[in-house]
């Protein structure tokens, strides 16, 4: 009966978050105190039968009850414990039941963390997350039940996708939608803010710690899957634009430009209205990567259902999620108004708001690359692909210009900035970044492309204006002797900041020069034979069969040598037994400076002793994951700012400094 108590269980969460969706937003409304109180309970009680039921489910899965339909499509007696257990999410009705538990997990932290603000306040956020809550629940139970019975039950699993057998699917999913189903907090706290009329900068510093956490969930989420497809799927490759890529980096996009317009509207008051819309469109755009993965619309190795119903539930929630979203913007939007006064040019206000525009626009330019194939095939039925052509040629000239930008915002002043003043802050940054680009152009002349410079130079402009940033903020204290006090005495958001933008820098000058002095080539080799691959030779010196635990493999022994050192590699070309699917285990050997890649592609002969084989030499790969990571840490950095943790209402700088004219 551990299926039926899943079940039920998802029933009665379905029935608290209906509670947890009306009463308390009519008690708001009505000023019924006993209503309102009704908020943090219902949240806490939806998350403990959301949490039952995953228990469930995973039961069934660590005791393979294949009498359960999921199960047995997913699971197989010979996968390892790991797999078995996630395998939860390795497929859709088990990834939407972890996409529902994540959201009551997210609604009970927002209840716990939210002791300090006004109660009719709180109650209309955990109300809207309330609601977001039952059209999931909804969808789970009736649409994508990974609680289903097989009668009569099967004797053996069909196994879990090949592609998924790895530790990064152990992580990659969970932390992904952590980041995904994040940015409902904020978008709980706009509406919150837009349906009470309390438009003031109070709820977005209430949300930006929510914000930072859901943005650092969901930069890990990208950077483990990017890993995963590296070295899994044996491309060789860190990026490809699939379209199931997209639907997470837009949201990450138009949550980057949010953080920022948020620190905007708590300092100093200003972009309230435009704070509250990204709000609304991350979060839409989350709902919308959740509708191209889980409709079937999308053909990509990431994607998983094939079910117009499911499609169509998941679409209709999407509208009526966005539309009334849109409905209370626009009927507040006159109350929101811009705030913060008047500022200058090249104040940080005027810089952050351009970069916001540009992150906007890029994301845009993402959407329309993915959803134009669609489009065209459902009004002409003509089928093309988007590939990354279109997207570099558009992305690019955004981003590259918000790159430049950005090192200029890290030291601009709030509401006056000049000119002179940058250029005394920023001209040493500058002179060491020509200056480095330079020696790079002359020490790689002929090997190194124009395009491959300019990224070097902006990556390597974001990481040492961010440095001049923080030497010209701690030096003055250094020169009196008070270092390391003045550092501890630094806010750990500000630290966060510059860990952050660091990363950015070193993530750009990493890409630039994986992609622009990469060496790649495919060819075929037989036992014995040797072939090269930039300075580097690889000798097959044999094959061997390996027995899995699942699946049979062909192991390839390469030797490889720079000239000065030689070592082994060993990738596999494996054959599952039970799908019947062949995968390469591409074999990585990885530096500090560069990565080489193996991945074996199909044999040339019926001996099996020659084979295709993709080879590649890729420098600083590691460093495009430190850089993503050390974004993903400024994020972790910034929630342990004890500003970010107490909950009180702090009035912004501007209005302080407006009342405390009025007094003088």
């Amino acid at each position: 009966m551990m299926a039926e108590l899943g079940v039920f269980a998802l029933v009665l969460a379905l029935i608290v978050a209906l509670v947890q969706a009306t009463l308390p937003l009519l008690g708001a409304q009505w000023g019924i105190a006993a209503w309102v109180r009704l908020a943090r309970p219902a949240a806490a009680l939806q998350c403990l039968l959301s949490l039952l039921a995953a228990g469930v489910l995973f039961w069934c899965f660590g005791t393979q009850d294949y009498s359960v339909l999921y199960v047995a499509a997913n699971s197989h007696s010979d996968l390892p414990m790991i797999y078995k257990l996630t395998a939860f999410w390795g497929g859709h009705e088990g990834s939407m039941l972890l996409w529902q538990v994540l959201l009551a997990c997210w609604s009970v932290a927002v209840a716990w963390r939210s002791r300090a603000l006004p109660a009719d306040f709180v109650a209309r956020v955990l109300a809207v997350l309330g609601w977001v809550s039952v059209g999931f629940l909804l969808f789970v139970l009736f649409l994508s039940n990974p609680f289903l019975r097989l009668v009569p039950a099967a004797l053996e699993g069909k196994d879990l996708n090949p592609l998924l057998q790895d530790p990064g699917m152990v992580f990659h999913p969970p932390l992904l939608y952590m980041g995904y189903v994040g940015f409902v907090v904020p978008f709980a706290f706009a509406l919150a803010a837009l349906i009470s009329g309390e438009l003031g900068a109070a709820w977005a510093r209430w949300s930006r710690s929510w914000t930072l956490a859901a943005w650092g969930f969901l930069t890990l989420g990208i950077l483990l899957g990017s890993a995963w497809a590296y070295y899994v799927l044996g491309w060789g490759g860190w990026w490809f634009w699939d379209p199931v890529e997209n639907a997470s980096f837009m949201p990450w996009l138009v949550g980057t430009a949010l953080l920022h317009s948020l620190i905007v509207t708590d300092q100093r008051g200003a972009f309230r209205s435009w704070s509250a819309l990204l709000a609304i469109c991350a979060f839409s755009l989350c709902l919308l990567g959740t509708f191209l993965v889980r409709s079937g619309v999308l053909t990509s190795v990431h994607a998983f259902a094939v079910d117009p119903g499911r499609g169509l539930f998941i679409l209709c929630f999407i509208v009526a999620v966005v539309g009334v979203s849109l409905w209370l913007y626009a009927w507040r939007a006159p109350e929101l108004g811009t705030g913060g006064g008047q500022f200058a040019l090249l104040s940080r206000e005027t810089l952050l708001l351009v970069n916001n525009v540009l992150f906007c626009a890029a994301a845009l330019a993402v959407l329309i690359g993915t959803l134009y194939p669609l489009a065209l095939d459902v009004l002409r039925n003509e089928k093309i692909s988007v590939g990354p052509p279109y997207f570099e040629a558009v992305f690019l000239p955004l981003v590259l210009p918000a790159l430049a930008l950005m090192g200029c915002g890290t030291v601009a002043r709030w509401k006056q900035g000049s000119g002179r003043e940058l250029w005394q802050r920023l001209r040493a940054a500058l002179v060491l970044t020509v200056v480095g680009v330079a020696v790079l152009g002359l020490t790689q002349a002929g090997s190194i492309t124009p395009v491959t410079l300019l990224g070097v130079a902006l990556g390597l402009w974001c990481l040492l204006s961010t440095l001049a940033h923080a030497v010209q903020r701690l030096l003055p204290a250094v020169r009196q002797g008070a270092g390391w006090q003045r550092v501890a005495r630094q806010p750990w958001g500000w630290w966060g900041t510059v860990m952050a933008h660091a990363g950015v820098g070193v993530f750009v000058m990493a890409v630039s020069l994986a992609n622009g002095l990469e060496t790649k080539r495919e060819t075929h080799v037989a036992q014995g034979q040797s072939v090269e691959a930039g300075r580097y030779r690889f000798t097959l010196v044999g094959l061997s069969s390996v027995e899995g635990p699942n699946y049979d493999a062909q192991r390839a022994h390469f030797r490889v040598s720079d000239g000065a050192q030689s070592w082994d590699m060993y990738p596999e070309k494996r054959a599952y037994r039970v799908q019947t699917m062949g995968l390469s285990q591409a074999a990585i050997d990885s530096r500090w400076t560069r990565d080489v890649f193996i991945a074996l592609g199909e044999p040339l002969d019926e001996t099996g002793q020659a084979w295709t084989v993709r080879l590649q030499v890729k420098p600083w790969m590691e460093w495009i994951w430190m850089g993503t990571f050390m974004m993903a840490l400024g994020a972790g950095l910034s929630l342990l700012d004890k500003r970010f943790r107490t909950g009180r209402q702090r009035v912004p700088r501007a209005a302080r400094s407006a009342v405390a004219h009025k007094v003088a």
